[in-house]
């Protein structure tokens, strides 16, 4: 199983979000959506080993990509996918989630709790960290990467209790949705070395 956390730092954790603005109304969500992208879906397929988690101001929007339907590629249709499931944010008590939607589940917790609930290697993912040509194939990764702005002090305080390896996958800084597509060719070539 992989597995991709992204904290989403200005996205909204409500359904109040405009879909035809993503990048300027809807703290860019747009960004959001093509990690979702990334993360599940493939050519003419979705990886379905593959599950991600948006993390937003204290909720978890978890798509399981073994069970979703109705997934399109284009960013709209995830955003509105996220948006249903924001908009039933209110069934999520506890740690029990809301499940708007088959293979999409709302939690009502936020990065470090969705961390210590997720089975895996925590990988964080950033420019700074052990480039992944030099790191081992982790077992079960979760990685986890921000959205356009760094972690906060907390998050990273968090990613130190709970991260096993920092990676880099490269000598540029890449988009979350890049960075994503990056770690699965890494894990799909076993490091970089089948094609």
């Amino acid at each position: 199983m992989r597995q991709f956390v992204i904290v989403g730092h200005d996205a909204p954790a409500s359904s109040e979000f405009p879909l035809d603005a993503l990048a300027s109304e809807a703290g860019r969500m747009d960004l959001l959506a093509r990690s979702v992208n990334a993360a599940l879906l493939a050519s003419h397929g979705i990886r379905e080993h593959a599950r991600v988690h948006l993390v937003l101001d204290g909720f978890t929007v978890s798509i399981d990509g073994a069970t979703v339907r109705n997934l399109h590629p284009d960013e709209r249709s995830i955003a509105a996918l996220i948006r249903s499931a924001l908009a039933d944010r209110a069934d999520a008590i506890g740690h029990q989630p809301a499940e708007p939607s088959p293979g999409v589940a709302v939690y009502r917790m936020g990065l470090a709790t969705t961390l210590d609930r997720l089975d895996g290697t925590v990988v964080q993912l950033h420019e700074d960290g052990d480039p992944a040509i030099e790191a081992s194939i982790p077992s079960d990764p979760v990685f986890v990467l921000s959205d356009h702005n760094d972690f906060t002090d907390e998050e990273v305080d968090v990613l130190a209790e709970r991260a096993d390896s920092r990676v880099r996958l490269g000598p540029t800084a890449l988009h979350a949705d890049h960075a994503i597509s990056v770690a699965h060719n890494w894990l799909d070539t076993d490091g970089y070395t089948r094609y």
